[in-house]
């Protein structure tokens, strides 16, 4: 049995694969694939209608909110958000590689203020205390950093519109999603595979809209024609609506929080009481997705993480750019998977100890 804990591409429940499966073969007995109908035809409305409405419904959204389902990754929402958005200048909060490569895209558009960073700190923690100026269009935030392990778990309340980056932690636990003026996430780390990109928007924002662009480019132009100006990643978008499903199976957002809160308090207690193992991020920081740790014996690494595979625990060694290793704990992950990496670290402690 392989246990999953690759950062993305990631893990997804088995009924969703199993499902994307059949339909790619025949979609709902039609004797179609999914891959060859069209994205206009009766079949894929009533996916992509659901995936929306499923999406607004598990974070609380009314009427005023739109979900959309784009194309290009967060990275082109990096650029994309101050296309529409930024007509002064921006606040945003550095907290990770993804941070900060969203500020290098905004600064095309206008002036953005960085108002607080912890680059200097190697991103171990995220800033507090921080002032976001009154006249700034919007607050950009990344919710949660893949790479370092970090978290917002307060979300901050200020009086200009608020934005997150939220692709490796959406649908991960409770927020009052009412507070942001636009959510985006790539799915290939919560929601689904790569290929499509959900953007939760408050649709009267676009009304701010100043600058003349061209229409693949603008917001509203997804949101006049329901993600469907051009032809949208099918598939993409419809293993999302089986996750989704999926999520608002288990109990929502309140019961999938509580299984991923007992998964990374199996696995911090294991980092915080075992002597070999040593946390990378800020206690009260620490991601639920993405948990970051390191040896105190660096020169054994290739063998806990050979250790490790051979238990069938994949997906362990860390980003390219900071090393050490990291577990994602993602929503499809089960207990039972980060259990098993416990006990080899266990057995790796007293081997070693």
């Amino acid at each position: 049995m392989k246990h999953n804990f690759t950062a993305g591409p990631a893990i997804l429940p088995k009924t969703v694969f199993d499902k994307a499966a059949q339909a790619v073969t025949n979609f709902n007995n039609s004797g179609l694939s999914l891959l060859e109908i069209s994205h206009r035809s009766e079949d894929f409305d009533a996916v992509i209608e659901e995936a929306r409405k499923t999406a607004l419904e598990l974070f609380g959204l009314g009427d005023d909110y739109e979900a959309l389902f784009m194309t290009g990754g967060a990275s082109t929402q990096f650029a994309l958000l101050p296309n529409n958005f930024l007509n002064a200048k921006a606040a945003y909060l550095d907290t990770g590689t993804w941070a900060n490569k969203a500020i290098k895209e905004a600064k095309f558009f206008g002036e953005v203020n960085v108002v607080a960073s912890s680059k200097d700190t190697n991103y171990n923690h995220i800033p507090k205390g921080y002032q976001v100026p009154a006249d700034a269009d919007y607050f950009h935030i990344t919710t949660n950093n893949t790479i370092f392990g970090t978290q917002i778990h307060d979300m901050p309340e200020v009086d200009v519109p608020l934005v997150a980056d939220m692709s490796s932690d959406i649908y991960s636990r409770e927020i009052d999603a009412n507070k942001f003026h636009l959510i985006y996430a790539g799915a290939q780390k919560n929601l689904g595979p790569s290929g499509v990109t959900l953007v939760l928007i408050r649709k009267s924002w676009l009304d701010t809209v100043k600058r003349a662009m061209p229409s693949m480019f603008a917001y509203k132009t997804f949101v006049d024609n329901q993600s469907l100006y051009n032809t949208p990643p099918v598939f993409p978008i419809y293993v999302m609506m089986e996750n989704l499903r999926w999520i608002k199976a288990q109990g929502g957002l309140k019961a999938i929080e509580k299984a991923n809160q007992e998964k990374a308090q199996l696995l911090y207690d294991a980092i915080d009481n075992l002597p070999l193992f040593k946390g990378v991020a800020a206690t009260e920081d620490r991601s639920l997705m993405n948990i970051t740790f390191v040896l105190t014996k660096p020169e054994l690494d290739k063998e806990f993480l050979a250790e490790a595979e051979a238990a069938g625990c994949v997906g362990l060694a860390g980003h390219r750019s900071v090393g050490g290793f990291r577990a994602s704990t993602y929503n499809a992950l089960a207990k039972e998977s980060v259990q098993a990496l416990v006990d080899v670290m266990t057995a790796f402690s007293k081997k070693h100890g």
